[in-house]
């Protein structure tokens, strides 16, 4: 099994777009104002956002992008505007994050794990 993609929702699709336009991802189906789906720069994963008229209550969802590049990335997309809520710091779970907000509220963490994202010490 793989995982194919990840739909949020999001009130105005059309900005949401342009957001993770400039955070990197690519647009690869465009069915505005309803509906957009985007490839992540690196992998098979893909990511899409779908027009809802009230957001979901609680805590809601987080999502994770990796990039090998983290310090990099944080400063170009900064660069354009991104504003974050956390600049990118090591985790004791052996990863470096660095965590921000889409215009929906939804949390995006980007980060770096390199072997430990899917081997770490205490897997079992």
């Amino acid at each position: 099994m793989n995982l194919n993609q990840i739909t949020i929702h999001s009130l105005d699709v059309e900005k949401a777009t342009a957001f993770y336009k400039t955070l990197g991802l690519h647009l690869i189906v465009d069915a505005l104002p309803r509906y957009v789906r985007f490839e992540c720069p690196d992998g098979n994963a893909t990511f899409s956002i779908h027009k809802v008229d009230t957001l979901p209550t609680g805590e809601g969802i987080s999502i994770y992008f990796e990039d090998d590049n983290l310090d990099e990335l944080v400063q170009n997309l900064q660069k354009k505007g991104i504003e974050f809520s956390s600049l990118p710091e090591d985790k004791p779970w052996l990863w470096r994050e660095a965590h921000l907000n889409d215009l929906d509220n939804n949390h995006i963490i980007l980060f770096s794990a390199g072997k430990n994202r899917k081997n770490p010490p205490w897997r079992i």
